[in-house]
């Protein structure tokens, strides 16, 4: 399996909470095992100022969001194994670990692997695919020793 992950970072100082390139590649490497013999992709960590004007640009929504996928439909050549990008905003992560009082690294994995799978093709707007891809999502992240991402406080 031949996998390329470009990490980057669109933050003046990235705070402790994020994790290194080789987490976020570990965690994208992951997601796509099942799926792909050969891949790249990139993983943009922004801050929420960014992440506003891609959702207004891209889906002409106001505001910020967690996790914008943005995959490559029409590849010049097939044998090609780009996927795009995946571009996660560090202000959300941390503040909806905090509010679902879950450990924020486990929130930037299911970020992650959130992202991987929307440019694998999964999707959430009917509640089937929103399941299939829930399903997809808790294996791939306990399979990493994570808990599933979609259990509240109240049911643990």
């Amino acid at each position: 399996m031949t996998y390329f992950i470009d990490v980057q970072f669109a933050l003046d100082k990235p705070p402790a909470h994020v994790p290194g390139p080789a987490t976020f590649s570990h965690w994208a490497r992951t997601a796509l095992r099942e799926h792909a013999d050969a891949a790249e992709l990139t993983v943009r960590v922004v801050d929420a100022a960014e992440m506003v004007q891609l959702n207004q640009d891209y889906r002409g929504k106001d505001g910020t969001t967690n996790v914008l996928s943005f995959p490559i439909e029409d590849l010049p050549d097939p044998e090609l194994a780009l996927l795009g990008d995946v571009v996660i905003c560090a202000d959300v992560v941390a503040a909806e670990a905090a509010a679902q009082r879950k450990p924020v690294e486990a929130h930037w994995a299911h970020m992650t692997v959130h992202g991987v799978l929307h440019l694998l093709g999964y999707d959430h707007i009917n509640d089937d695919d929103a399941r299939l891809m829930e399903a997809r999502e808790v294996k791939i992240l306990t399979s990493l020793g994570y808990t599933d991402p979609y259990l509240t406080m109240d049911t643990l």
